[in-house]
C-alpha cells in the first residue's frame, strides 16, 4: 500500500510540473490610450515625457508608438471624439533616476504637478520611501512620475 502511495505522489507531482512547464508565458505587451490631437499627444510622450517613437506598422497617420520598456510600447491612437475626465488611480506610471530634474523639465513646459493628495507643485514620499508626482496629459490622463528603483 506504500508503495502505491508513494507511486501516486510521485506521479502527481510530475503531472504538476507538467502542468506548470505547459502554463503560457505572459507579459505586458502594449498600453493603449485614445487621444483627440494625436500631434500634440505624441508631442507631450516625445518631447516632456522624454519617450523614444518606435516604427507602427500602419502609417496611416492615426498612430503613434513608444518604447516604455523591453518589449513594451505605448500605442497613441487618433481620433478620441472628446476628452474625458480620468480618476487619478487609473493612471501610467514610468520611473526616472532623477525626479528633481524631472520636475525641471515639467517646469521647462509649463506642466503642472501635484502629489497623491492634489497639492499643487508637492511631491508625495510614499511609506517606501518613494517619491512620486502626478500630472495630465493633454487628454486628461494620469500619468504619475517616481523614483522606484525596481
Amino acid at each position: 500500500m506504500q508503495k502505491i502511495l508513494l507511486i501516486l505522489l510521485v506521479l502527481c507531482g510530475s503531472f504538476s510540473a507538467m502542468a506548470q512547464d505547459n502554463k503560457p508565458q505572459i507579459q505586458l505587451n502594449h498600453i493603449a490610450i485614445y487621444v483627440t490631437d494625436l500631434q500634440k499627444s505624441a508631442a507631450f510622450y516625445r518631447e516632456v515625457i522624454g519617450l523614444d517613437s518606435i516604427p507602427e506598422p500602419f502609417r496611416i497617420g492615426k498612430h503613434a508608438w513608444f518604447k516604455i520598456g523591453p518589449a513594451m510600447a505605448l500605442h497613441v491612437i487618433a481620433d478620441a471624439p472628446v476628452k474625458k475626465e480620468y480618476y487619478k488611480n487609473n493612471h501610467i506610471c514610468f520611473s526616472v533616476t532623477n525626479l528633481n530634474q524631472f520636475v525641471q523639465r515639467l517646469q521647462s513646459a509649463n506642466i503642472i504637478y501635484e502629489d497623491v493628495t492634489g497639492k499643487a507643485a508637492a511631491i508625495t514620499t510614499r511609506t517606501d520611501g518613494v517619491h512620486q508626482i502626478w500630472f495630465r496629459d493633454p487628454d486628461g490622463y494620469w500619468i504619475e512620475v517616481n523614483d522606484a528603483k525596481n
